[in-house]
């Protein structure tokens, strides 16, 4: 079975600010090859100590990652919202980073979601099911 890839529209970022998505990128594509149960450890221990992140900071870090990565601008999706969320942390704030299941066509799928929406993604958010998520800790849960 074969599927046709599109893939996500690739602003150009001038070289110097290509530096730290790069770096993102490369942490990102080896986060996304460890265990779930690792990998949450590792994220849970980036977010804290940042604020949440707005949709259009999230997606400013999206359209970063993807404009440096072509994997993450195709079908990389763990990649991508692992990037995404580190360069959001990387910035100060944090997304809710979130793993589980696309209903049509059923398929893994990884994304971030940032003000109760997804961000950067082409669906509705009931296409989704989430199995696993990291969201911001607030303040008081951090004490």
């Amino acid at each position: 079975m074969s599927m046709s890839v599109v893939l996500a529209e690739r602003r150009r970022l001038p070289p110097h600010r290509r530096v730290v998505p790069l770096l993102v990128v490369g942490v990102a594509r080896l986060l996304a090859k460890v265990k779930p149960a690792r990998l949450r450890a590792v994220l849970e221990f980036a977010r804290r100590g940042a604020a949440p992140a707005t949709v259009d900071q999230a997606l400013s870090a999206r359209e970063a990652v993807v404009s440096v990565s072509l994997r993450c601008a195709g079908q990389g999706c763990l990649q991508r919202s692992i990037a995404t969320a580190l360069l959001c942390r990387v910035r100060g704030t944090w997304p809710t980073w979130c793993t589980g299941v696309r209903t049509h066509p059923f398929a893994a799928h990884a994304w971030v979601e940032a003000e109760g929406q997804l961000v950067g993604e082409g669906h509705p958010k009931g296409h989704f099911k989430t199995l696993m998520s990291i969201p911001p800790v607030s303040r008081d849960q951090e004490r």
